[in-house]
């Protein structure tokens, strides 16, 4: 059975400019969907070998269980599994993987503005006080993934977009590592804790 359950994405940077520009041109020619507004808690071990990313998070006030399976870099084809919970519970979710052993992990802010361009989902993703980014995906099949990805790549050319290459991707999330993205540590969580952060 082929299911669509591997998630092939391609990211680059955008400055101000660009983004305002791609924002625009997305508006005018392609479909809009949804803003994200995302706060997340990445417990995966490992940068540039990871093979298994784990990550709780909130969309829209929806608690969601993030799996994902398969090596990362920028341009990636991985298997991702997903699980919605009960809306506005994420402590509860904290909670449950913190006791499970989870206690440290990254915690991320994002908002995104989201679009379908030519059967790619297009997110321009914030990060607050920091910079902008963009992800280009299609959820596709195993065999069909590397057409998928040749997909992106040739629409992204289209619009002149830059695309990180792998180094230039971990470089970024290093960067974003020192100076956007928290340390969280469940010894200092408590009830209220991303109200009272503001991170929700």
């Amino acid at each position: 059975m082929n299911t669509k359950n591997i998630e092939v994405e391609i990211r680059g940077p955008l400055t101000k400019d660009e983004f305002d520009k791609l924002n625009t041109f997305l508006l005018n020619n392609g479909s809009f969907k949804e803003k994200k507004e995302r706060v997340l808690i990445d417990y995966s071990s490992g940068m540039e070998n990871r093979t298994k990313d784990i990550r709780i998070r909130e969309t829209n006030g929806v608690p969601e269980i993030v799996l994902k399976l398969g090596s990362w870099g920028g341009t990636e084809s991985r298997e991702e599994v997903l699980i919605k919970t009960e809306s506005n519970k994420f402590e509860s979710l904290v909670k449950v993987f913190g006791e499970l052993g989870f206690e440290k992990g990254v915690l991320c802010v994002r908002n995104s503005l989201v679009y379908d361009y030519k059967g790619i989902e297009f997110a321009l993703v914030e990060v607050p006080n920091h910079s902008i980014f963009f992800e280009a995906e299609i959820v596709s099949t195993q065999a069909d993934s590397e057409e998928a990805e040749r997909s992106i790549k040739q629409v992204c050319d289209k619009l002149n977009l830059k695309v990180f290459t792998k180094d230039d991707f971990f470089e970024y999330v290093n960067k974003l590592n020192k100076e956007a993205n928290i340390n969280f540590d469940y010894k200092n969580f408590r009830k209220g804790y991303f109200e009272e952060k503001k991170y929700l």
